[in-house]
């Protein structure tokens, strides 16, 4: 059934009355999954102000009870795994095994930040002066402006909400259009748990919606996943206004697989981080270089698991991988492919259309792997998002690591190994935020710091006690005393 597009505003469930947003199936275009109006500008006006009515009270409740909060919303949202796992498949194509692990993460995101109560909440220093103390407390920053991309459309949502709220913020939230369905699910989680009116928004539309949160004089801070261009321009808005902001871009992910690896886990780990989730995720691998002493044989095998991966309907249990989430990101993906082709590259395997059944009907992208002779070739630098691996070949170690440098995104990469000295080296001399040895290139957990280096991150970055750094800020206090008995 086609569920009712609705937006959360001071509490109360809103129909809209702007533009039509339809998200449909993108196994099975014809498939619309919701739809209904877009909100409008006086939308973002209401939504502020009832996020901006709310922050105080909010502020005011003792982090243990926002904490309970989050606690209950996490049991609402592990009941509902199975069924929303498999609404989340139907609506973004990841797989039915995906959709509920994705699904049961943001669960394990909300319960995370709704123990933060336990954890510490300041800092004492020493003081130069007699009879004094220096603490350092935190404060909620205000009402965050949220966007959220499409490809997680209920665990980064969490992974940003979660710790706005139990900080002490107030939210408004806008995630992708195509998405609406899973963010109104946590959206009702999170009221079916008792969150007060106002402290939560959901905004569902298109861009104007996301420029109007951004240029808001009522929003304090912006939240932002998505593509390189896009956060730079929330960034450079919201320096405008002197608002903090935080952006987690794009990413074009290498792994190197040395000469001493261990192949068979190499291989598995390779094939995980570029083909699972369709290759839309910011963290998957895009890119892999190969030493030569091994190159002829990996690629051989890495290509024939590629060929026999399960492509089809993501709901069905046998399924490897699903579509890509667009007839756009369909297009962009193959004329991607088509241009490296005329670069140069050879295609290992994939590279062409379907034509069979569901595959020829939805938005899939075959597993494409392409070999570059070394050339210049946009598949190497420029972010696909979607089922494509660029390759190339290394001499040794040092070469290796010098080319999963080359790039003007550093989020993460994937280096496989079992030389101690060279997985230390990549420590060294691979410049990105998350850096996995022996395991592949995707992936996060809620109690570590998230984020990329170079062009791939702005702001401080997210889950575990970083988060803390954007949605709160310090107050310094100089705490004295009077005169003792007096």
């Amino acid at each position: 059934m086609t569920a009712d597009i609705r937006h959360l505003i001071g509490g109360r469930w809103l129909a809209g009355s702007g533009d039509p947003v339809r998200s449909v199936n993108p196994t099975r275009p014809h498939v619309v999954v919701a739809e209904g109006g877009a909100a409008l500008a006086a939308d973002v006006d209401a939504a502020v102000a009832a996020a901006a009515e709310a922050a105080a009270p909010w502020a005011g409740t003792p982090i243990h009870g926002r904490g309970a909060l989050l606690l209950a919303a996490a049991g609402v949202v592990d009941d509902h795994a199975e069924q929303w796992g498999r609404e989340l498949a139907t609506e973004e194509g990841k797989t039915l095994a995906e959709g509920i692990g994705e699904v049961r993460r943001a669960a394990q995101i909300l319960r995370y930040y709704g123990a933060e109560g336990d954890r510490q909440a300041g800092e004492i220093f020493a003081s130069p002066r007699a009879g004094e103390r220096i603490l350092v407390t935190r404060k909620p920053i205000g009402v965050v402006g949220v966007i959220t991309p499409f490809n997680f459309p209920i665990a980064i949502p969490a992974w940003k909400i979660a710790p706005a709220l139990v900080y002490g913020n107030t939210v408004v939230w806008k995630p992708a259009g195509t998405v609406p369905l899973l963010a109104m699910r946590l959206a009702e989680a999170l009221t079916a748990a008792g969150l007060p009116a106002g402290v939560l928004n959901l905004l569902i539309g298109g861009s104007e919606i996301g420029d109007a949160l951004v240029g808001h004089p009522g929003i304090d801070a912006v939240t932002f996943t998505g593509s390189t261009g896009v956060g730079r321009r929330i960034a450079a808005a919201a320096a405008a206004r002197g608002v903090p902001a935080q952006a987690e871009m794009g990413g074009k992910n290498a792994a190197v697989v040395l000469d001493d690896a261990d192949i068979d886990l190499a291989l598995e780990q390779v094939m995980l981080g570029a083909f699972r989730s369709t290759g839309q995720k910011c963290t998957a691998t895009s890119r892999l270089i190969v030493t030569a002493g091994i190159a002829d044989r990996f690629l051989e095998s890495l290509s024939d698991r590629a060929r026999h991966l399960s492509v089809g309907d993501p709901t069905e249990e046998a399924t490897q991988m699903g579509p890509v989430i667009s007839a756009a990101a369909q297009q962009n993906i193959s004329a991607g492919i088509t241009t490296a082709t005329t670069q140069g590259a050879s295609v290992l395997t994939g590279g062409r259309p379907y034509s069979d059944g569901v595959r020829a009907e939805g938005y899939f992208v075959a597993p494409t792997i392409l070999e570059l002779d070394g050339g210049t070739a946009d598949v190497w630098t420029d972010e696909l998002f979607g089922p494509v691996l660029a390759v190339r070949r290394a001499a040794d170690a040092d070469e290796a690591f010098a080319l999963a440098g080359d790039s003007e995104f550093g989020l993460s990469a994937a280096v496989f190994t079992q030389d101690l000295t060279r997985a230390l080296q990549a420590v060294e001399q691979i410049d990105v935020g998350v850096l996995h040895v022996n395991s592949e290139s995707a992936g996060a957990d809620p109690h570590v710091p998230f984020g990329g280096a170079k062009k791939s991150g702005l702001g401080p970055k997210e889950q575990g006690g970083a988060a803390r750094e954007f949605f709160t800020h310090t107050t310094t206090v100089y705490l004295r005393g009077g005169t003792a008995g007096a």
